[in-house]
């Protein structure tokens, strides 16, 4: 159960690379991490949580731009390799940090080839600036949404939580 949200905050980072980091960092920052996560400390920082929101901000605004390479190219993916996996750990068990490493990585892989593709035939009809629009505001939320429900969840079911 406590991994679900690792693997979906992996697939968000397969949408937009810095977004996950922004907000799990946010999360950290704030203290509204899981108890007992896997959370890099980092993360914590206000000077770091506020460098992953500026970096997340000029993605979506870059994400726009005809010159913007496909989300699919090597330094793309690595980017969100490594924060679909520094997100998937920040929101587990620390002692599931290493699968919730990995599951948040290779969701990130996954979605970005399945919302690349999705991406690609909406542009076709809609173009690029109003796809990306809502695309941002998919990530976004359902970002939000992840790292407020891996809170709640780890208060709700208090045995996954160990310190």
């Amino acid at each position: 159960m406590a991994l679900i949200h690792s693997i979906l905050m992996g697939a968000v980072a397969g949408m937009r690379a810095m977004t996950p980091l922004a907000a799990v960092a946010n999360a950290a920052c704030n203290g509204t991490l899981p108890a007992g996560n896997g959370a890099p400390r980092l993360l914590g920082n206000r000077l770091a949580s506020t460098g992953a929101k500026l970096l997340a901000a000029g993605e979506l605004a870059g994400d726009k731009m005809e010159s913007a390479p496909d989300r699919t190219v090597a330094a793309g993916m690595l980017a969100r390799i490594a924060t679909g996996a520094i997100a998937g750990m920040a929101l587990a068990p620390r002692e599931q940090r290493p699968l919730a490493a990995a599951l948040g990585a290779a969701a990130a892989v996954g979605a970005a080839y399945v919302t690349f593709n999705m991406r690609i035939r909406a542009m076709q009809r809609f173009g690029q600036k109003s796809t990306g629009a809502v695309e941002d505001a998919i990530t976004v939320g359902c970002a939000a949404l992840i790292a407020r429900s891996a809170a709640k969840s780890s208060r709700r079911f208090p045995l996954l939580r160990r310190h």
